[in-house]
C-alpha cells in the first residue's frame, strides 16, 4: 500500500469520484417518467403520513427525505428497519404511505416488515437499483434507481448509489411542494429558528395584546397615563376612544416635552400632550417592516392598529430581538 498521494494524485481522485457521481445521476433523469409521477400521486393522496425506512446508508438518506419532505408540506417521519421488526412497526398506521430505501433490494430489516405493511394495506414506494429484487417485486411502485458504478474504486462503497437516492428523494419532495402550492410564507412556518422563518414574521406574531397593551382614555390625567407606561414597560401609552380607536400616543419623549413646558402631572389631562399622528403598523405588516419603520424615525415602540383605526396591540424593539428580527 503506498503510504501517500501527491497533491496531484488526490485530485484526480477526487475528481474521478466526482465525474462517476454526476454519471449516476444523469442515468436517473430517463427514469423520471410514470411511475415517478405514480409515486408522486401516492404521497399526495396519502392520508397519514409518509413513512420513510432504510438500513445503513440508505437509512441515513431515508432520514434525510423524510426531513425534507416534512419541511416541505408533506408530513412524514423516519423508521429504523430493525426497530421496526422490534416494536417499531406499530408507528405505521392504514392511513400512511410507507418509503422503503435499499440499493439491493434485498436488505433483510426491510423485508422482514413487508408482510406487516402488507397486512396494513398501505402503500409501498421502493427506491432500488435491482428491478428485479424482492423489494422491488413487493412495492406498489418501483422506482429504479441504480447507477452504472459506485465513486468507490472497489466499486463497494455505497457513494454514487446514495447520492442518486437523495436526488430522487429531493425530486419527490420538490414535485409535491410545486403540487401542493407550497410557498415561503409555509417554510417559514416550519422553520421558525431560520432566516427566512425570521425575515417573514409578522407583526401579529410578536406583537402584545389584550391587558399588555398600554391605553387609557383621553381625560387620563398624566399622572395616571404614566402608572400605565409604568405598568406596560413600553415606554409608551395609546389613547383610545371608547370603542378602542386610536387617537393619539404618549411616549418618554412626549413627557420630557411636557415636563419642558411645567406641565401639571395630576391637572394635565393627557390628549393635551399627546402625539397625535402616532406612528403604527398593521398586525399583517411583516415585523422586519415595522424594524425599519422604528429605525427610521428613532422610535422604540410601535401601536399595531387593525382595519378600522382599532389598536389591538403593540411592541417594542425589544420583541423583535428577541424573535431574532434584528
Amino acid at each position: 500500500m503506498r503510504s501517500a498521494f501527491t497533491d496531484d494524485e488526490l485530485i484526480e481522485a477526487a475528481r474521478r469520484a466526482v465525474t462517476v457521481e454526476i454519471d449516476g445521476l444523469r442515468a436517473q433523469l430517463p427514469r423520471l417518467g410514470p411511475e415517478f409521477a405514480r409515486a408522486c400521486r401516492i404521497c399526495l393522496e396519502c392520508r397519514g403520513r409518509v413513512v420513510v425506512t432504510g438500513m445503513g446508508k440508505s437509512g441515513h438518506v431515508a432520514g434525510k427525505i423524510a426531513a425534507t419532505l416534512a419541511s416541505t408540506g408533506t408530513p412524514s417521519f423516519f423508521v429504523h428497519p430493525a426497530e421496526a421488526s422490534h416494536g417499531d412497526v406499530g408507528m405505521i398506521t392504514r392511513e400512511d404511505a410507507v418509503l422503503a430505501l435499499s440499493n439491493s433490494g434485498e436488505t433483510d430489516e426491510i423485508l422482514t416488515i413487508l408482510p406487516v405493511i402488507k397486512r396494513l394495506g398501505v402503500p409501498l414506494v421502493a427506491l432500488t437499483g435491482n428491478p428485479a429484487s424482492a423489494l422491488a417485486r413487493a412495492s406498489s411502485v418501483h422506482l429504479h434507481i441504480g447507477v452504472p458504478a459506485e465513486a468507490c474504486p472497489l466499486n463497494l462503497a455505497p457513494t454514487a448509489s446514495t447520492t442518486a437516492a437523495l436526488a430522487v428523494g429531493d425530486a419527490l419532495a420538490v414535485a409535491l411542494l410545486e403540487a401542493r402550492g407550497f410557498t415561503e410564507e409555509d417554510f417559514a412556518r416550519s422553520h421558525p429558528a431560520g432566516s427566512l422563518g425570521r425575515r417573514l414574521l409578522r407583526v401579529a406574531d410578536l406583537m402584545r395584546t389584550g391587558a399588555d397593551v398600554p391605553r387609557v382614555a383621553p381625560g387620563t390625567m398624566l399622572a395616571e397615563g404614566l402608572l400605565e407606561m409604568s405598568r406596560k414597560g413600553l415606554g409608551m401609552t395609546a389613547i383610545v376612544d371608547e370603542d378602542d380607536r386610536l387617537l393619539g400616543i404618549f411616549t418618554d419623549g412626549d413627557l420630557r416635552r411636557a415636563l419642558d413646558r411645567a406641565a401639571d402631572l395630576r391637572a394635565t389631562r393627557i390628549e393635551a400632550v399627546m402625539t397625535r399622528d402616532a406612528k403604527s403598523v398593521g398586525p399583517e405588516t411583516l415585523a422586519a417592516e415595522a424594524l425599519h419603520l422604528m429605525e427610521t424615525h428613532r422610535i422604540t415602540a410601535l401601536l399595531v392598529v387593525d382595519d378600522a383605526g382599532r389598536a389591538v396591540g403593540a411592541l417594542n424593539v425589544h420583541d423583535l430581538m428577541r424573535a431574532g428580527v434584528v
